[in-house]
């Protein structure tokens, strides 16, 4: 059923759902279990915030959507926390600058993991005796907590680099060779897009349209690291005419001279790696999918090499008939890994894949009623589309439908490139 927001889920039981909530919530203190109060109260930029804050905010929104409208007996952790964990939910009332989020040095972490506690506790107990319709609210929450699952990854590993200390190499890696790169073409026509079924599926996915496509080609894999070298290597980052207006202003504010994380060791690339085994620098290894990358710097690639982006239309077309596989967070590598194989590969997990779509709504589209409906709608301004899912998203939150979207500079995210051809 359609509410306007989100497909709901249609359990048989509450047990299913119980199950689900205990492991998406597990999830998050699985992932953040190694790190250190102190790492978990870093904000090393505005665009990410400390960790504490995610695993705060993430619970803010079962308190303030579920517990609070729909069980009169339920008593808050804390009453501040309802200021001091809301993100940007304006008819909700106030909450503190985005930016000052790494001035939060209370509540301490002990007091953000009780909280955690005290709402899953009266989650799990009050499972069975929530309203039918809030089932479809407690799906959107799990959703909106593996995204952050993916920023508490994301913004960790920016927040460690961006420490003084600095690290040194790591044990260096075996380097192989990526897989062939080849041409798929799709046939041109009526296609359509947008989620249709009976699962979950953010608002942002639907309506469910036609578009009207030209015959089309894509890459079969993700650009390489040792293919974004070329780039770099034929002064790429010196070379206006390749770049976009506000890329190259970008560029030059910022001196940007590789992807975020690189850094040159006399003739040698390395990159920052943060795994569960591996923390420094390490040898670029040039089999792997080029990563941190912005929208800028794919789409001068993609001129450089006499390609494009796709659309995000052409992108789901492609991915529509591919299973949903790849390198994902279950697999615990929290890197990129090589592409190998025959046919379309990596077009879910491993690297974002940026698209030359702006993010705007659909045909049709119209935002739920209230607060929840300003959680994708107040977005579609400024913004370019990703697709397909990166090695820090969870398997059952990526889908051929599934939009993501940032603005065209930003980097720290596990975002890469994919190639697309019009068909000669």
């Amino acid at each position: 059923m359609t509410t306007g927001l989100l497909t709901t889920p249609g359990y048989s039981g509450t047990n299913q759902l119980r199950e689900r909530f205990a492991e998406v919530r597990d999830t998050s203190m699985r992932i953040t279990a190694l790190l250190s109060a102190e790492d978990q109260m870093l904000q090393s930029m505005p665009d990410a915030s400390p960790t504490k804050w995610h695993l705060a905010h993430t619970t803010w929104f079962f308190e303030t959507f579920i517990l609070e409208p729909n069980v009169p007996s339920y008593q808050q952790f804390d009453a501040r926390f309802k200021y001091l964990f809301n993100s940007y939910y304006k008819q909700l009332g106030g909450h503190p600058l985005r930016g000052t989020r790494g001035l939060m040095s209370r509540p301490r972490l002990e007091e953000v993991l009780n909280y955690r506690h005290h709402v899953d506790a009266v989650m799990l107990r009050q499972m069975g005796h929530l309203p039918g319709d809030t089932h479809g609210l407690i799906e959107l929450g799990l959703n909106h907590e593996q995204q952050h699952q993916e920023l508490m990854l994301t913004d960790i590993k920016h927040g460690l680099w961006s420490g003084p200390l600095g690290f040194g190499r790591t044990g260096e890696k075996h380097e192989g060779a990526a897989a062939g790169l080849s041409w798929i073409g799709f046939e041109g026509g009526i296609h359509w897009i947008g989620y249709s079924g009976d699962g979950f599926a953010f608002d942002n996915e639907s309506p469910r349209h036609e578009v009207l496509l030209r015959r089309f080609q894509m890459a079969s894999r993700a650009v390489s690291n040792g293919e974004f070298l070329e780039f770099l290597n034929d002064g790429g980052y010196r070379r206006p005419e390749l770049w976009l207006s506000d890329g190259w202003d970008t560029v030059c504010a910022q001196r940007w001279n590789a992807p975020l994380y690189w850094e040159k060791d006399g003739d040698m690339w390395l990159q920052f790696v943060r795994t569960e085994a591996e923390l420094g620098m390490r040898k670029v290894d040039p089999a792997e999918p080029v990563c941190h990358v912005s929208f800028f710097e794919a789409d001068a690639y993609a001129r450089w090499r006499g390609k494009r982006l796709p659309s995000e239309a052409e992108w789901e077309v492609a991915a529509t008939r591919m299973p949903t596989e790849g390198t994902l967070l279950e697999d615990n590598l929290l890197h990129p890994q090589p592409a190998s194989g025959a046919g379309m590969q990596q077009i879910f997990g491993d690297v974002w894949e940026w698209t030359a779509s702006p993010y705007v709504s659909y045909p049709g589209f119209k935002p739920a009623a209230g607060a929840i409906g300003e959680y994708n709608g107040k977005f579609m301004c400024n913004q370019f589309v990703l697709r397909g899912g990166s090695c820090a998203t969870p398997a059952s939150h990526v889908r051929a439908t599934y939009r993501n979207f940032f603005p065209p500079h930003v980097r720290w995210q596990f975002s890469g490139i994919r190639l697309a051809d019009d068909c000669p």
